[in-house]
């Protein structure tokens, strides 16, 4: 996933400024979670259901991920291994135990912004992934039922 945090604000980077003989900064923070708990944690998501339509969801996003004109590398399997994964996650995160096309749709730009590659004349043209995301949304239906 790629996200943006954006910049520090103005107190935030005068303190930072001020603290800049600090060069190990990881050294004043304790941990806030064991690995164990991590791992716990992550194992969560392997109980989350994800509906076949679901399934066919993401594999369709892929496929016109491959079709769309400026794109030069669409999404891969692999890509939608980690895209339901991440999926199932945030369903977790959510408190349920099930997958919504709406999942798909609110995860699909931090999931495919990195993992989209336009090629050399959509750069050029200053053409933003968010926009062939966007696109690929628009061409492609979500399952119109509620899967649960």
């Amino acid at each position: 996933m790629k996200t943006s945090l954006g910049y520090p604000d103005q107190e935030s980077t005068v303190r930072l400024l001020a603290e800049a003989a600090t060069r190990d900064r990881s050294a004043s923070i304790s941990p806030v979670v064991t690995t164990n708990l991590v791992a716990q944690m992550s194992s969560f998501a392997d109980d989350v259901h994800v509906d076949p339509a679901i399934l066919r969801y993401v594999s369709q996003l892929a496929e016109e991920s491959r079709r769309q004109t400026h794109v030069r590398l669409g999404l891969s399997v692999r890509g939608c291994l980690a895209f339901v994964r991440t999926a199932k996650t945030w369903a977790a995160s959510q408190g349920r135990t099930f997958v919504l096309p709406d999942d798909i749709k609110v995860l699909a730009h931090p999931v495919l912004c990195h993992r989209l590659l336009l090629d050399a004349e959509a750069q050029f043209a200053g053409i933003p992934v968010d926009d062939v995301i966007g696109q690929i949304l628009a061409d492609v239906s979500p399952p119109a039922e509620r899967v649960a």
